[in-house]
């Protein structure tokens, strides 16, 4: 395997504590890549020698983003429900239907080509790490199918056959299916299964239902996540700390003893402030849920209803405008934290044994990731050679 030595790092970001300073943040560093791994880390000028040397002029060095929650396999545009939000219009979750029809009626090579372009749109903007869920396809073959594509390009793919219950299908027998025949197919292209557990809408499931999702998919070997709390008070949150779900995603609508749940469970609280800023809907109150000892993370929620963004850089920044987050605590989010929803020690830092994926700054410190907003300042560093 070719060694690589990474050097000219005027900050590394490594996440890793036994590095000196706040989250393993060194000056004038290096780090050498052996293979796809990383094999060292630490000041320039003690860098031991490799096959290959990458200068990088100063710019600041962190790791890839990991962004736990996306929804990428559809076709089709919803740019006009966001126009009628932005003049008030209220999400209750109705507007999936829509995609729905649109990604039903794709060929696998449209899906392909369109899933091939966010994921590019992706790595250019930073992030190592995606996870993608199914859920436009709501009837066995097409959530397979979904499924079967995302596969293609993640190993991070969830089964969210319980998205929304599709008009004209009564919710037990949509239940029964989802729980039945249609986990059967698409257990072997999934890793998680998800649900999207929302009493405030009269499309998705309550906590009874969510139950019944996530009891089916842990007895069919899938990890647990959950969409809840998004558009109002409810169990999603605790259903999710009883079941020891990976994460809770959305998290806007958390009550005290939501949180006092979290703090005493593993279960990431994964927000998604890009849903916020594109509904016009309150921020959650990440600073509650830190002050609490919760482990939080971000991630994009990109998908063409209510947030059709691919840019963790934007999401960085909103969650230190907007939910005041410090610029390294969103940074920790939006990588380690991301790496602890889906429960991976491989990315979300750059220690030794780490994943290589790196992503390089056109700027002297991470921190310019929410000071220079919307700004293409972030992108993959490619080690391959």
């Amino acid at each position: 395997m070719t060694s690589v030595l990474v050097d000219g790092i005027g900050e590394l970001v490594t996440n890793c504590p036994d590095l000196p300073g706040e989250a393993g943040i060194l000056a004038g560093a290096a780090l050498v890549v052996d293979g796809d791994r990383v094999a060292w880390a630490g000041p320039s000028a003690a860098a031991p020698g490799a096959d290959r040397r990458i200068d990088v002029g100063g710019r600041c060095v962190v790791p890839g983003f990991v962004d736990s929650h996306s929804h990428l396999v559809f076709a089709g545009d919803r740019a006009d429900e966001f126009t009628a939000r932005m003049a008030g219009a209220r999400y209750d979750g109705g507007g999936i239907a829509r995609t729905v029809a649109a990604t039903r009626g794709a060929s696998d090579a449209r899906l392909r080509a369109l899933l091939a372009a966010r994921i590019a749109e992706m790595r250019a903007q930073g992030t190592g790490t995606v996870e993608i869920k199914s859920g436009y396809g709501l009837t066995v073959g097409q959530e397979a199918r979904l499924l079967r594509l995302a596969a293609e390009v993640t190993d991070e793919t969830t089964f969210l056959g319980a998205h929304v219950c599709p008009d004209g299908v009564a919710r037990a027998d949509y239940l029964e299916l989802v729980t039945g025949p249609m986990l059967d197919a698409c257990a072997p292209f999934a890793r998680w299964i998800d649900v999207f557990c929302e009493p405030a809408s009269p499309h998705a499931f309550d906590g009874d239902q969510a139950r019944a999702v996530l009891s089916a998919g842990r007895a069919a070997g899938l990890g647990l996540r959950v969409h809840g709390n998004q558009l109002g008070p409810g169990p999603g949150a605790r259903l999710a700390v009883e079941f020891g779900a990976a994460s809770v995603d959305h998290c806007t609508y958390l009550s005290p003893a939501d949180i006092d749940a979290l703090a005493g469970g593993d279960t990431v609280a994964t927000l998604l402030p890009g849903v916020e800023f594109a509904t016009r809907s309150p921020y959650p109150d990440a600073r509650a849920l830190l002050d609490a000892g919760v482990r939080i993370a971000l991630a994009t929620d990109c998908n063409p209803g209510t947030c059709f963004t691919s840019s963790m850089p934007f999401v960085i920044a909103l969650a230190v405008r907007e939910m005041w987050l410090t610029p390294l605590e969103a940074l920790r989010a939006a990588t380690a934290g991301g790496a602890a929803a889906l429960r991976r020690d491989d990315v979300g830092h750059l220690g030794v044994g780490a994943a290589a994926r790196l992503t390089v700054l056109d700027a002297p410190s991470y921190q310019h990731l929410a000071y220079r907003p919307g700004v293409p300042i972030a992108r993959l560093l490619d080690v391959s050679g």
